[in-house]
């Protein structure tokens, strides 16, 4: 085992947790004061439920090893029902880290990425009908694409070769290595371009058609009503974004060092381009609008961290704030209330992230290979994705609409649903009343 690589891992755990608190203050600022403490909860209730479900069967279904051959992402794990396999290699670990640091890390993915679904209900959605629809998601989508993606190659012993004196076969899923196997490459998706972003970009929409629009939506109906917070929440996604991103090359080497700087270069470059934008359209560049075009280049620059030059991130940086910066407005052209611009930022900024390693993606990229294939592959995984997403994500969310409902009395909505939900305001002046 490898002591300093498992540190490195288990720090980039940590770091990544830290980005849903921070996506609580991110969204929490930009809902009305009256609807703080429900948009928080959202996520907050999110790191509840997929982390126990996550130990529980999640990560059997994302990442199974039965038996010798190479397991299809459907298959589920018994072996690690509550983890028992991991735990039992923490004794003595096959690899260069204890599969449990894996885990670990893997799980602060499930959980970021179903909170990031929230924002785009916010004001209007009941905290149980969200805790459903996310256990349901979670268990239909999030765990068996985070194998398609992330399962992607790495056998029990720690290496993506096959010893036959083992009888130890590598596997993955079909985005990484079955789509290599038919076309000679395979998706690049270094830290969650689909599994994460398109995949939850997609479920977004479906749930923002489910339960409409809110009252009075229109340009320029809802403000934010503290973009300190935002600014505070986009922080402390920055921060924890390096986690994610240098964590996901699993050791602390050349590669995540690539990735790290990668995460400081896109999403400054998009910040820049998100004002200039801004201030071309509104003629003022703003404080929600910097913290909102530095998470578009998170976004973007997520699936290819590992596999981009710098001055090629930075390029993509741009791209991703300037369009992003133009797709939040799609919401008020075709008329889905996309509450916190999940789609417009998220959805967008994935799929420009992971097609634009078609074009410039180290090696295999058009200008570096001269062929289409990668992009090819790009376009098959993303698009894959985000259909199977928001197809079974629609339908979760119809079911529970037409059920216990999802969506809160109009009366409550117009009110503000903090008190009416949770019993508490998120701003109290005089604690005497």
């Amino acid at each position: 085992m490898d002591q300093g690589n498992t540190a490195f891992l288990l720090f980039s755990a940590a770091l990544v947790l830290l980005m849903t608190p921070g996506l609580a203050f991110f969204y929490g600022g930009l809902v009305k004061a009256k609807s703080v403490i429900s948009m928080m909860m959202l996520s907050f209730g999110a790191i509840g439920l997929i982390g126990v479900l996550w130990v529980a069967y999640g990560y059997a279904i994302a990442f199974p090893t039965i038996g010798g051959t190479a397991p299809s992402p459907w298959l589920f794990d018994a072996s690690n029902l509550f983890l028992d396999a991991a735990v039992a290699d923490a004794a003595a670990p096959a690899g260069a880290y204890p599969t449990l640091a894996f885990v670990a890390f893997q799980a602060t993915f499930a959980i970021i990425t179903v909170a990031l679904i929230s924002g785009a209900i916010a004001d209007r959605a009941k905290f149980g009908s969200w805790m459903l629809f996310a256990g349901l998601w979670a268990t239909l989508v999030y765990f068996p694409v985070a194998s398609w993606v992330f399962n992607f190659g790495l056998n029990i012993e720690g290496t993506d070769s096959y010893d036959p004196e083992a009888g130890v076969f590598s596997y993955g899923g079909w985005i990484t290595n079955g789509l290599e196997d038919i076309f000679g490459v395979g998706a690049i998706d270094f830290a969650g371009g689909t599994a994460v972003h398109i995949n939850a970009g997609a479920a977004a929409l479906a749930l923002a058609l489910v339960l409409g629009k809110r009252v009075g939506f229109a340009k320029g109906a809802h403000v934010p009503h503290n973009p300190p917070f935002v600014l505070l929440g986009a922080g402390l996604l920055w921060f924890g974004w390096f986690g994610f991103n240098a964590g996901s090359e699993l050791a602390a080497d050349g590669v995540a060092a690539l990735a790290f700087i990668n995460t400081i270069a896109a999403p400054a470059a998009a910040l820049l381009a998100w004002l200039i934008v801004e201030a071309i359209k509104d003629g003022k560049p703003t404080s929600v609008g910097a913290a909102s075009g530095a998470v578009a280049g998170l976004v973007a620059i997520t699936p290819a961290c590992a596999n981009l030059n710098p001055g090629w991130a930075i390029v993509l940086g741009l791209l991703a704030g300037a369009l992003c910066a133009l797709a939040v407005d799609l919401k008020f052209k075709l008329g889905f209330d996309d509450s916190l611009d999940v789609v417009g930022i998220h959805l967008v900024g994935g799929l420009i992230g992971t097609l634009y390693l078609g074009f410039f993606a180290n090696g295999t990229g058009l200008i570096y290979s001269g062929s289409f294939t990668q992009l090819l592959v790009q376009a098959i995984a993303a698009f894959a994705v985000m259909a199977y997403s928001f197809v079974v994500a629609y339908i979760i969310g119809f079911a529970i609409e037409k059920t216990i409902g999802f969506r809160v009395k109009v009366e409550d909505e117009i009110a503000g649903i903090d008190p009416i939900v949770h019993g508490e305001a998120g701003y109290v002046l005089d604690a005497t009343k």
